[in-house]
Parts: structure tokens; sequence; C-alpha cells
């Protein structure tokens, strides 16, 4: 445990992509077989079934420590992160267990059977046997909280580095649905001989945003342009009869989309396609928000699947006839797609189109068509192009289009979590509707380090209520809120909810009176859904 705690805390302290790629090489030759395969799960999200709840460690920590909760709660909203509140308020130890992390997740995972007493018990042990370092990392994998600034692609590179391994290798072995208490290290990563994972998805080709002029890219006939999908991007799978859908989160979501599994089913054996699941009615796609009514339900109903009928927008090809496709160009995987989805004929496997231009200008006119098309922008995808493994720049692209916009005022403040737990950095914003400030959205990101301090000053020097974390503050600063979708929502007060609202710029030439109105926001919405 202790091995994985100062990685922990290495990564979560560098900046450097350079030295997490060390750092992980460096534990992964030291760390045992059974360590590594969980350092690689937690890192993927497999992580284990959360045992203890976090209301639950706050009391048995103010009941060890002897303080009291609104001092415990107090400390929690200066430091903005339980797991380091934890490790600060419990009594200092030397640290007298030395057992691996393996042990300490089996041990967490053997809480399932216990009451809430002898859990209490259990965890207390524990702590009290550990250093500073290791209650913290305890606690994070306790609550499943692995923000460390590590991306699965770094994790990858740094086993296929330290094993002399094919990054790709180990991306294709990592992403299936393999559990680390059933499955050895060996097995897993070095076997050269295991059996295939017949639900084993490819590594995802991902693409980066734009950032140039169209026009540098060449003729327009060198790409292959589709429309950006708003939807949840998916590997389908079929090999000998058994059907797999994965989602790019590497989450199996087979059974949340029943539809699908019928029309996978239908697929020539040894097939795997790279598409878009959709909401999708009377030939267009649905808003997102539909989408969302069916993502993280354990039971579909009837009405929802009526409600939300999903299909799987397919955009490419990776495997056919149980042959690897992805190392050929992408215009013959796409005759190869074209073929086998008029083969088909099933509704809910649809062909993403291709858009036609002569030229870029006449795409940029097709480009602004983006939101009445329920998309997002453009795919640029160069026609000779291999499919690849994670991001890679100059052979496929993303061209989005420019966010929504609205200028709304701050009414209330709350500390950030981290580096900036003691500054007032995640904000609410209103919008004026008959003289009155109506709330309809939250953000946190978008402004500088410095424009951030400023605002916490403004803050601290304005707030008129305190609501546990929550501050409320006196209306004088105006911000543009960007967006990339508005709908209708009854829980929220304003009647609306934005997608991916954040701070695009701090309007400080805008006094409050000039901030926009709930009419302006109604009239996006009915824009919108046009």
């Amino acid at each position: 445990m202790r091995l994985f705690a100062e990685l922990f805390l290495h990564l979560d302290q560098s900046n450097k992509t350079s030295d997490k790629l060390e750092a992980l090489k460096s534990y992964f030759l030291q760390a045992d077989d059974e360590d590594k395969l969980w350092t690689i799960a937690l890192f993927s999200h497999k992580r284990p079934k959360r045992q203890v709840s976090t209301r639950s460690l706050r009391t048995w920590c103010c009941e060890l420590t002897g303080i009291p909760d609104w001092l415990f709660e107090e400390s929690y909203h200066t430091v903005g992160d339980l797991a380091e509140t934890l490790s600060l308020l419990l009594p200092l130890n030397e640290g007298v267990q030395d057992h691996p992390l393996h042990y300490w997740i089996n041990y967490l995972m053997a809480l399932d059977n216990l009451n809430e007493t002898e859990k209490r018990e259990k965890i207390i042990q524990a702590w009290v046997s550990m250093r500073k370092e290791e209650i913290f990392v305890f606690t994070k994998i306790i609550t499943g909280g692995f923000r460390v600034g590590v991306s699965q692609n770094l994790v990858t590179q740094a086993v296929g580095e330290a094993f002399g391994m094919e990054k790709t290798e180990v991306a294709h072995r990592i992403m299936g649905d393999w559990n680390p208490s059933t499955i050895s290290f060996e097995e897993l990563i070095l076997s050269k001989n295991k059996a295939d994972d017949l639900s084993r998805p490819y590594p995802f080709y991902l693409a980066h945003a734009l950032d140039k002029e169209s026009s540098e890219l060449g003729t327009v006939g060198e790409w292959q342009v589709e429309w950006k999908w708003d939807g949840i991007r998916g590997q389908v799978i079929q090999r000998k009869g058994s059907v797999f859908i994965w989602s790019r989160g590497e989450e199996l979501v087979t059974e949340k989309f029943p539809e699908l599994m019928d029309m996978a089913s239908q697929l020539p054996d040894g097939t795997v396609l790279d598409g878009e699941i959709l909401t999708f009615k009377n030939g267009k796609p649905l808003p997102f928000s539909l989408l969302q009514t069916r993502i993280g339900r354990k039971n579909l109903s009837k009405k929802i699947l009526v409600d939300a009928p999903v299909s799987f927008i397919a955009y490419d090809v990776l495997e056919f006839s149980g042959k690897d496709l992805r190392n050929i160009p992408m215009k013959e995987r796409r005759l190869i797609l074209e073929q086998e989805v008029f083969r088909l004929n099933h509704e809910k496997l649809i062909i993403s189109p291709l858009i036609r231009a002569e030229d870029w200008e006449e795409l940029q006119k097709i480009h602004l068509d983006s939101r009445k098309m329920m998309a997002e922008g453009f795919m640029l995808k160069k026609t000779d192009s291999f499919y690849e493994t994670g991001r890679k720049r100059g052979n496929w692209w993303k061209w989005k289009i420019d966010p929504l916009t609205i200028d709304g005022v701050m009414v209330y403040a709350q500390k950030g979590h981290g580096r900036r737990a003691d500054l007032y950095t995640d904000y609410t914003f209103a919008v004026w509707d008959s003289g009155h400030l109506v709330p309809f959205a939250k953000a946190y990101s978008g402004l500088t380090d410095e424009e951030i301090r400023e605002v916490d000053k403004y803050v601290k020097q304005n707030t008129l209520e305190k609501f546990g974390p929550v501050r409320t503050v006196k209306p004088g600063l105006v911000f543009e809120i960007a967006f990339e979708g508005i709908q209708k929502s009854p829980r929220h007060k304003s009647g609306i909810a934005l997608r991916f609202p954040r701070i695009q710029r701090w309007r400080m030439d805008k006094p409050i009176i000039e901030a926009n109105t709930l009419d302006d926001l109604k009239a996006l919405l009915s824009a919108y859904e046009k």
C-alpha cells in the first residue's frame, strides 16, 4: 500500500506527463502482480463496489477524533476533498501495517456482508494502522474519487514500455470485461497464448478539435465529411453468436439497448462497427436529453423504449468476417460498411450520411445547419487514413459549431476542490424575469487563476447569506455563459437546463441590468427545438 500511496501522491502532485510516465513505469516494475492488476483496474475505472457511505466515514472520524460535526464540515469545506480531510484529522500513526494494495482492496470487498457496527470496527482498525498518506489513498479507494490527472492511455503506455510491448496491444487487452479477482497479470497482459475475449472492443480512435483554417487541409475531395452526432460513441460487436455493445467510456452497455442487440445479432460473425448511439425517430435524431433518460436505469420500461427509441449510426467498420480492417484506408472501410448496412436493411442500423460539397466555402455554409441536424458540427476524416488508437493529429478532425451564449449574473458561489479548495470557484448564474433574477445555470470553468482570485475577493466582500458551503452573493458581476444545447426542465426554477455550461468570459463592460432575460433563454430554446 505504501508503494501505491507514493505513486498516487507523485501523480497527483506532478504536472509533467513525462514525470508521470516514469513514475508509472517504475511502479509497475516494482509492484507485485496482483497490485499491478488492481492499479490498472483503478486507473481504468474498474473499481470495487463501494461498501461504506461517505456519511459513515464522516461520523466515524468525528467519533475517533472527538471533534464535533460542524468542525468536520468546516474543515471539509476548507480542504475541499473528503479523503484529504480525513487524513489530516485522524490521529497520526507510525504506519504499523505493510500490506500490499490488493490486501486492502480485498479487505474492503469483504465488508459486503457485515453490518454497520462491524464495518465501523474494520475501517477504524485500518485507519489506526496507516500513515497519513495511506489513509488518504485508502479513502480514495473507498469513495472511488480517483481524479489524479492520469489517462488510461498513459497507463497503457507505461505498461507497454515497462514490459516491452506495443501500446496498442496493451490497450486492446485491458479494454475488455475482466476482473482483477479472477484473472492474473500474466494471463491478462503477458500471456501470448491466452484465449481471445470475444467481448473485447478495439481502442477508439479520437479526433482533435480543428485548430486551423479548413482551407489549410488541402482539397475537400481528400476528406470524408460527416455530421458530428451528439450521442454516445460506441462499438457494436458480434462474434460467434454473442453480441456486445461498448461505450467509449469502456462501459459494457449491451442490456441498456435491447433494440440494438436484436440488430447486432443479425450482423455477420466477426463484425465490429464503430458509431454513435442516438435517440432516433422518423428519420431524424432526437435531443440528447431523451437519451439521458435511458442512461443509468437498471430497468427499461416499455414507455421508455417507446419515448426514447435508439438507433446505431454507423460510421466505420473495424472488423469484418473476423478480419481486422483498421489498417486499410478509410474509403475502403466505408465501402464495406455501405454494403453491409444495405444488405442487412435493419431500421436500427443507419449509416452516417456523407456531406458533399464542391469546396470549403460551400461546406462552411452547410456547417451552419448543424444544430438543425441535432449535430455538433462536422467530422473530417482523411479518405486514405487508417483507424488508429487514441487521439492523433492530422487525419481526423472535429469541426464543432460555435456554442450558444447568454449573459448571466452571478448570484451564488461555492468553494472548489483540490488546490482551489479555499477559493470560491463554483458559481450559479441568473437571468432577469420581471425584475427578479432567476437562476438558470451553474459553471466552474473558464476563468484564469487571476480572475478567480478577483471573483473570490468579491464573493468574500459581498456575501449576503450562508447556506452550508453556499454563499448568496450581492448581484454585481456579469459573465457570458457558453453552452452546447438547451432544453426544457421542470426540475429547474427557470424551467430550462443547459448542456455543458461554462464561463466564456467575464463581462466587465456590462452592468447587471444589461444581462439577458428568461425570455431570451426561451427564444433560444424555441429556435433550438425547430
